[in-house]
């Protein structure tokens, strides 16, 4: 029997019998794309059935799709425990803003959570750590014609708790 048809087996044994509590580690390894997307329709059912699927995966966009509330473990110690949508709200972006007139870099350099500032013409480019309301409201200062930032994803955030020094910490962050 292959990989991915033991998993599979594995999976309906875990299913069937609907329990309150599904511990799965790595329960996407050896499945096709098509099988993952079952998978991640089994949890949606379990959880709106109010099971709780506790979950292991390296693939962090099976979390990103199905998890409510999301662990980041850092050298076998616990950094996060928080909602997807809040470990996005902190998560680390590009954003690119389009301007009338040339623009001076230190002035956006200088906020909070900006960081890799470049200005080439009227355009600005940089990375954004947390909420982009700082950067909002000074590009309101100037004639701002277009604001493109890129919608971080899981795989991002869980990286910058490994990259960056406000997600290497070393407690667990509780979330609501």
């Amino acid at each position: 029997m292959s990989k991915g048809n033991k998993q599979k087996v594995g999976l309906v044994q875990a299913f069937m019998h609907e329990p309150d509590l599904l511990v799965l580690d790595e329960p996407t390894s050896g499945l096709d794309p098509l099988m993952q997307q079952e998978f991640l329709g089994l949890v949606r059912d379990a959880r709106a059935a109010g099971q709780t699927v506790f979950m292991s995966s390296h693939v962090l966009a099976e979390g990103q799709h199905v998890a409510d509330r999301v662990a980041i473990v850092r050298d076998g110690r616990l950094v996060a425990v928080e909602r997807v949508e809040s470990l996005g709200k902190r998560a680390i972006r590009t954003v690119e803003i389009h301007f009338g007139d040339p623009v001076e870099a230190a002035e956006f350099a200088a906020l909070p959570g900006v960081s890799d500032v470049l200005v080439s013409g009227p355009v600005l480019t940089c990375t954004v750590n947390g909420r982009l309301d700082p950067l909002v409201k000074a590009a309101a200062r100037h004639d701002a014609v277009d604001l493109l930032a890129s919608e971080p994803d899981l795989e991002d955030t869980f990286l910058s708790f490994y990259y960056h020094s406000e997600g290497a910490g070393d407690g667990a962050r509780a979330g609501a």
